[in-house]
């Protein structure tokens, strides 16, 4: 998709949200501390490749919660 729209000056970025969304009916576990991912980060991380300069320009962010392990 970028590569067709980028030349129409369509800005095209996939991002994956890889975890379970905090929300009121599923709230962070007591026992497990930012397990899920809070919502007004997702969107910050929007805005922020939104307005990334072209100098640095991603086409792909992964989000995660912090707590995951690998």
């Amino acid at each position: 998709m970028a590569r067709e729209l980028s030349p129409k000056g369509v800005y095209v970025a996939h991002i994956v949200i890889d975890g379970a969304i905090r929300s009121a009916t599923s709230p962070n576990p007591a026992e497990k501390p930012d397990s899920h991912l809070d919502p007004d980060a997702i969107a910050d991380t929007y805005l922020s490749v939104i307005a990334q300069p072209r100098s640095a320009w991603t086409h792909e962010t992964e989000l995660h919660p912090w707590a995951e392990r690998f």
